[in-house]
């Protein structure tokens, strides 16, 4: 600790980072009955934490490897953030990002007159082609996360949050990628309040840290979510798990319509729009309040990014009613009557829809998709249960990846009368969920893999400004070809997600028998 707190200490940020304020959030503090305060890192130039690390590291640099320059990967704030040091240091920089960044996050590392390469899908692809461009060029490597200098520089915002707190907070709530944000954070403020918590949030499906120390080693995921991009680490670091090992009490775990949810609240708190990582640590401290029922509390989040694509803002306004538990999405069948919609909306009473599809069918019921304004998750398991006792069959899909992503675009159609479309029941209808890199080729890679007798008998998709794609296919294949469909999901290679027996599928876009 004594190493890392006299680095900190010592770190050189200031050339190009701000001390960014400690600003109370009013209307959440109101709504979760603590004290809540957000470490405006969102404010700094490059809109990202990023810069402090970076920026020390390369401020150690000795002449003759500022004369040669850097080199470091990344697909956003990691790369704003060792282009404008290099930039002002007056030294060569060069910036491996993968092929899916938006063009934004390119255009703004352009702007700050570094060198942009584009290579590979993923991450791990852009950082192995930046170690071998350092080992050729002789460039320096500049680490996102798992230097001691890149640690110090994070460190220094807890300098700045106990410098700024009249008492000290209860807990301090801390995203986790690599590490180096909490790693530095944590060594800083335990040498000098031991007693206030450290607590870090990962999303749940980008969890390489808690992984790693519930193993008790480092532990490398095999996939991960890349909603919260700015996060999505499938290794944490030697140095970064060593610190938070001794210096960070707990972890919480959040999803992706929790991280919408929190997006909204500090917008209506700062009028500002974080990115999904950016608003990672006050999703956790909310997680955190209503998990413990923390009242009358001092808790710190820090805000560590702003770096969002105008595109995704739709995906986000359509989760952040989801992850509040404002709103409720549910399946539910009525008898195909006259009268029977009337009936509904009279049991239904005055709440709010935020959403209704229906459309006749065949046979003696219907099925209706549709939202609804909720108050919480009580008053959503009291409606669903009301309806029940009325004798409405009635499923909440409030936590169904389906049918929040496509289903809910996709309602009004089904495949034809089995006998009509499947030829003596040797076809079977699949229903897959696919994630791919949103690039170029990539969907046409996945549709030239297939089989030509396969026939698509479903798809949507649609684009979210995110560096992944999101579609769901529907396929006929024959039984004797399900072991061949089995060797194509292995071979394309993109992540996928079974949704044949999905009870929401069945009821509105499956076979009619």
């Amino acid at each position: 600790m004594d190493d890392y707190l006299q680095k900190i200490l010592r770190a050189r940020v200031y050339d190009v980072a701000i001390e960014t304020p400690l600003d109370k959030a009013k209307n959440l503090s109101k709504k979760l009955g603590n004290d809540i305060w957000l470490k405006r890192e969102d404010l700094q130039q490059v809109f990202s934490f990023k810069l402090r690390g970076a920026y020390n590291r390369m401020a150690q640099l000795n002449p003759q490897e500022l004369a040669k320059g850097v080199v470091a990967s990344s697909a956003g704030n990691h790369a704003q953030g060792v282009a404008l040091s290099a930039a002002h240091l007056k030294c060569k920089s060069v910036i491996v990002m993968p092929v899916t960044t938006p063009l934004m996050k390119t255009e703004a590392v352009k702007a700050l007159k570094a060198e942009v390469i584009l290579y590979g899908d993923t991450y791990d692809e852009s950082y192995e082609k930046a170690l071998q461009i350092s080992k050729d060029q002789g460039l320096t490597f500049i680490h996102p996360f798992d230097d001691p200098e890149v640690i110090a520089g994070q460190g220094t915002i807890g300098i700045e949050i106990l410098r700024q707190s009249e008492n000290p907070p209860n807990a301090i709530y801390i995203a986790i990628g690599g590490g180096g944000l909490i790693s530095g954070v944590a060594a800083y403020v335990k040498s000098l309040w031991p007693n206030v918590e450290i607590i870090g949030v990962e999303p749940e499906d980008s969890c390489a840290m808690s992984q790693s120390l519930e193993a008790g080693k480092i532990v490398e995921l095999d996939q991960i979510g890349l909603f919260a991009d700015g996060v999505a680490v499938k290794k944490v670091g030697a140095n970064t798990f060593s610190l938070t090992q001794k210096y960070v009490d707990s972890i919480v775990k959040v999803s992706t319509d929790e991280i919408c949810a929190a997006i909204k609240d500090v917008f209506e708190d700062t009028r500002s729009i974080l990115e999904p990582a950016g608003a990672l640590a006050v999703a956790g401290l909310k997680a955190d309040v209503s998990k413990r029922n923390l009242t009358n509390m001092n808790l710190v989040a820090i805000a560590c990014g702003a770096n969002m694509n105008f595109a995704r803002l739709r995906f986000v306004a359509e989760r952040a009613e989801l992850g509040e538990e404002k709103e409720t999405m549910l399946a539910i069948e009525i008898p195909e009557k006259a009268g029977s919609l009337k009936e509904i909306c009279q049991l239904l009473g005055k709440r709010n829809f935020t959403e209704f599809s229906y459309r006749m069918s065949e046979g003696n019921s219907a099925y209706i998709f549709m939202g609804l304004e909720v108050k919480d998750l009580s008053d959503r398991q009291n409606l669903v249960q009301k309806l029940q006792k009325n004798g409405l069959k009635c499923l909440d899909l409030s936590n169904d990846e389906l049918s929040k992503m496509h289903l809910r675009h996709m309602v009004g159609g089904r495949l034809p009368t089995k006998r009509k479309i499947i030829s003596q029941g040797s076809l079977k209808e699949l229903l897959y969920r696919f994630e791919f890199p949103e690039r170029p080729g990539a969907l046409m890679r996945f549709v030239n893999a297939m089989r030509p007798q396969w026939s698509i008998s479903i798809f949507h998709y649609r684009n979210h400004g995110a560096d992944i794609g999101r579609i769901v296919i529907g396929v006929l294949v024959a039984e004797e070809d399900l072991e061949e469909w089995d060797k194509f999901l292995k071979n394309v290679g993109y992540k996928s997600f079974d949704e044949t027996n999905n009870p929401a599928y069945e009821m509105f876009l499956g076979a009619q028998s």
